[in-house]
This record gives structure tokens, C-alpha cells and sequence, in this order.
């Protein structure tokens, strides 16, 4: 059961983050291009995360999907986490993608140990 709802946060978590993507809101276009992503890339991510939302979700019923979505998390906001290091980011900016990491770290031990 935690791992439903745990898997149903990050889905939700990161269909917001792309809908802010692929909708090219001012905010969050401006803090993609201050970590190097110029617009074409900002869409590609924001797919990603669409992409990987529903692979959570067919996860429910087809466990290695939901098991790579959640490794393929791991690492997305892994990176996103290393963007804001190499920019010098407060610990503040980057909370967002380091929350996201934790939580997909935990989605994807679980995951993999069901």
C-alpha cells in the first residue's frame, strides 16, 4: 500500500512539473535556462515526465514498468540535483529536486523489493 501511494505522489508530483514544462511558464523556463536548458530541452524534460508518470501508474499492474519508471526517476532528478550543483544553487533552489529524488530513491526500492 505504501508504495501505491508513495508512486501516486511522485506521478502527481512530476505532472505538475511537467505541465509548468511543456506550458513554458515564466518561472520555471527562467530557472531551466539559469541551470543551462534553452526551450527545446525544457520540452524534452517535461515529456519525460509525462513519460514517466504513466509508467508509474501501468506499474500498478505491470511491475517492471512501474520499476524502471521509478529507477529512470532516480536518476532524472539525480541529474537535475547535479544541474543546481554545478550552478552553485542554495540548498533552497535545489529542495524541489532533492525531495524528488528522495522520493523516487524510496518508489523505486520499492519497487524493485515487491
Amino acid at each position: 500500500m505504501a508504495l501505491i501511494i508513495l508512486a501516486a505522489i511522485l506521478g502527481l508530483m512530476t505532472t505538475f512539473s511537467a505541465y509548468g514544462k511543456l506550458s513554458m511558464m515564466e518561472n520555471v523556463v527562467e530557472m531551466l535556462n539559469h541551470v543551462g536548458l534553452n526551450e527545446r530541452q525544457i520540452r524534452l524534460l517535461g515529456t519525460i515526465e509525462i513519460l514517466g508518470a504513466l509508467g508509474l501508474l501501468v506499474g500498478i499492474w505491470v511491475p517492471i514498468l512501474g520499476s524502471l519508471a521509478a529507477l529512470g526517476f532516480v536518476f532524472y532528478f539525480m541529474g537535475a540535483v547535479i544541474a543546481h550543483i554545478r550552478v552553485r544553487d542554495s540548498i533552497k533552489d535545489m529542495g524541489p529536486a532533492i525531495l524528488l529524488t528522495v522520493i523516487s530513491v524510496v518508489v523505486a526500492v520499492l519497487e524493485f523489493s515487491r
